[in-house]
């Protein structure tokens, strides 16, 4: 997601935070009700949202949450907990304990939000060799980045945050990113500024993180995954082939086939998603309508060169060779045998759209096209009430797709979709907005391994929540 305006609230919206108790029950409940406001749901979920008392998140009847982390903590590594909390990924410690590795989206100009504190003070005698990206400092001072990933121990039996310290230092613009079957996390830039805007490396890269790290991990970028404004990525664990979104008005969808899927940096080639029956088609439907939802489209891969791409322009190159376009595509997650991913302003009302692929039995092999995979539009979000600018995504226990919305005015929910394509609300932001605004956007959902924890972070100023609640009460 690109940040703007609206995710940096007022100083005193973030001192009220930090004084909220760790755990805050939804109200009583009220019979009845499809309609949550401005919200409208298409199945009954949950039931209708109950407001906060402490005007934080609002959730539906017997649900609750915990404030698990918030940006301004002193971690155990002695940095701050850095701002702009975005993607992030769950993965099991021990029977009681689990492991979340979280993206923070902070700019190259942003001095204030990142893990060193103000004017890197907190810096001290770091190895420069530790971050990938530092600011140029004539007095030979390391500076980084302030973009990266932090990792959080959190105990799901206690409710007690553990453990936090940065795992990633020195990138920029770190959106979202995927968990990889093998235990770490992918964080990918969504920036590609460099050397020719006067920053001394190159951004635009996916970086992995392994999960149980306890410090900072090697700061390498996976140069073969492509040099692209990255939103987010998932792993077919069955063969290894690495799908990738990228947040552009005129995005592509890309898939990486690594020489060896245990060893991303190993190489690999990368490919961009084509229509068979339409070179360089446009799924947005802006201008012209392709296609209605549950409509399904054979689709070809594109090979793609020059995929460091000094001059930032590898989606307008695969583009040119055949690739379709896309309207920011963004949340991306695999689902047994198929994935989906989100494209924010997709549709004709530019509210969003939900794709899901399934690829080919032959997937990246050289006869593939025999059995090609298919493309199908789940979801277009035609009322901004029910679904509006849809981004990180996960899927839940009971196979629905979980969604962030980042909608540019109005409140934010957290929203399922069934497998039907039918959607509903989680949760909504609390948290008081100007009318032709929003509050700030959710991001970062994942799921616990149990099945009952959700957690979700609120972007700025950031904070990751855990939800429990009686998930198994979900009524159509």
């Amino acid at each position: 997601m690109i940040a703007s305006r609206r995710a940096f609230m007022a100083s005193a919206a973030a001192l009220a935070l930090s004084g909220y108790a760790k755990r805050a029950q939804a109200m009583a409940a009220e019979p009845g009700g499809f309609v949550d406001g401005p919200s409208r749901n298409e199945v009954f979920g949950y039931g209708p949202m109950k407001a906060d008392p402490y005007g934080l998140l609002d959730l539906p009847d017997g649900f609750s949450y915990r404030v698990v982390s918030q940006a301004g903590e002193t971690m155990a590594d002695g940095l701050l907990t850095p701002d702009k909390f975005d993607g992030m990924g769950c993965f099991g410690l021990d029977e009681d304990r689990v492991i979340l590795v979280r993206n923070h989206e902070v700019n190259p100009l942003e001095f204030n939000a990142s893990a060193w504190g103000a004017n890197h003070r907190l810096v001290g005698d770091l190895d420069r060799a530790q971050v990938y990206g530092v600011y140029p400092d004539k007095d030979g001072a390391v500076a980084p980045l302030g973009g990266g990933t932090t990792t959080v121990v959190y105990n799901l039996k206690t409710g007690h945050t553990e453990r936090q310290h940065l795992s990633l230092g020195g990138t920029a613009v770190n959106c979202a990113g995927g968990v990889t079957p093998w235990g770490s996390w992918l964080s990918c830039e969504e920036i590609v500024a460099g050397t020719k805007d006067g920053l001394p490396q190159d951004h635009g890269w996916v970086f992995e993180v392994p999960s149980r790290a306890t410090g900072l991990v090697d700061p390498t970028p996976i140069r073969a995954m492509g040099r692209f404004k990255h939103e987010a990525a998932c792993i077919d664990p069955r063969t290894g082939v690495v799908y990738m979104t990228e947040d552009t008005a005129e995005s592509l969808f890309y898939r990486y086939l690594p020489t060896d899927p245990r060893r991303l940096h190993a190489g690999g080639r990368l490919q961009a998603l084509a229509l068979v029956d339409q070179a360089r088609g446009d799924t947005r439907n802006w201008n012209d309508v392709l296609w209605r939802q549950g409509q399904r489209l054979a689709v070809r891969w594109v090979d793609l060169d020059h995929v460091e791409s000094p001059d930032g322009d590898l989606s307008l190159r695969g583009h040119a060779s055949g690739a379709a376009l896309f309207a920011r595509g963004e949340g991306v997650h695999w689902a047994g045998d198929h994935l989906y991913f989100t494209c924010t302003s997709g549709g004709v009302g530019r509210h969003g759209q939900i794709m899901r692929y399934v690829p080919s039995p032959r997937e990246g092999q050289s006869d593939e096209a025999g059995q090609p995979g298919m493309l199908e539009l789940f979801v277009e979000a035609g009322d901004r009430a029910v679904l509006d600018y849809v981004d990180n995504i996960a899927i839940a226990p009971n196979g629905h797709v979980i969604g962030c919305e980042d909608k540019q005015v109005g409140t934010q929910h957290v929203k399922g979709v069934t497998p039907d394509g039918r959607v509903y609300a989680i949760a909504r932001n609390a948290m008081r907005h100007d009318a032709d605004e929003s509050n700030t956007e959710f991001a970062g959902v994942c799921w616990a391994p149990d099945g009952r924890t959700m957690f979700v972070n609120l972007y700025s100023p950031g904070m990751t929540l855990a939800v429990t609640g009686p998930w198994e009460r979900f009524r159509a």
